[in-house]
């Protein structure tokens, strides 16, 4: 199938459902060497006169390493008959797996980075600031931190320009 670019302005969804309850996958690379992971925590808005999206990544994923390497990642969103492959590649390592063989998905090259050629929508995302999450950040004493944090590290929070969005023709 293919892509349609679009601007965001002509996009009409749910953000907390399009990310927090449908998901999709963080994705950084070329199609020919890329890795992607699934994630649920984000944001998209307007900061700096841009529009951007945010995103959470801990440093001890495999993705991490590619976002950190590229100036540019997407995020891919999928319709529920693709639940089962975001569920591994949210639960699956691509150190161990090569996650495209495993679950059937295609990754193609779209302005410089990789995606997926089964996502409905595709947000093309520079990067344009990075910090970390830690414990005294926390303004509230109601377990989060605790919750979220009490064995694994903390996320690195990305701020990215969207600087394309496709949608599937």
């Amino acid at each position: 199938m293919s892509f349609k670019k679009i601007d965001l302005s002509e996009c009409t969804f749910n953000p907390c459902k399009l990310i927090g309850k449908d998901w999709m996958l963080l994705t950084a690379g070329t199609a020919d060497n890329c890795n992607t992971m699934t994630a649920s925590w984000g944001q998209i808005g307007v900061l700096w006169n841009r529009d951007v999206f945010t995103c959470y990544i801990r440093p001890n994923r495999y993705t991490y390493e590619f976002v950190e390497k590229n100036e540019l990642f997407t995020a891919s969103f999928f319709g529920e008959e693709y639940r089962d492959a975001l569920k591994f590649c949210g639960s699956k390592s691509g150190r161990d797996y090569d996650k495209a063989k495993e679950t059937g998905l295609t990754p193609i090259d779209i302005e410089g980075t990789a995606a997926f050629d089964e996502a409905n929508m595709i947000f093309v995302c520079r990067k344009l600031y990075k910090d970390s999450l830690k414990e005294e950040g926390f303004l509230t004493d109601d377990g989060i931190a605790n919750t979220f944090f009490s064995s694994d590290p903390y996320h690195e929070r990305y701020i990215a320009e969207i600087v394309a969005v496709y949608v599937k023709e």
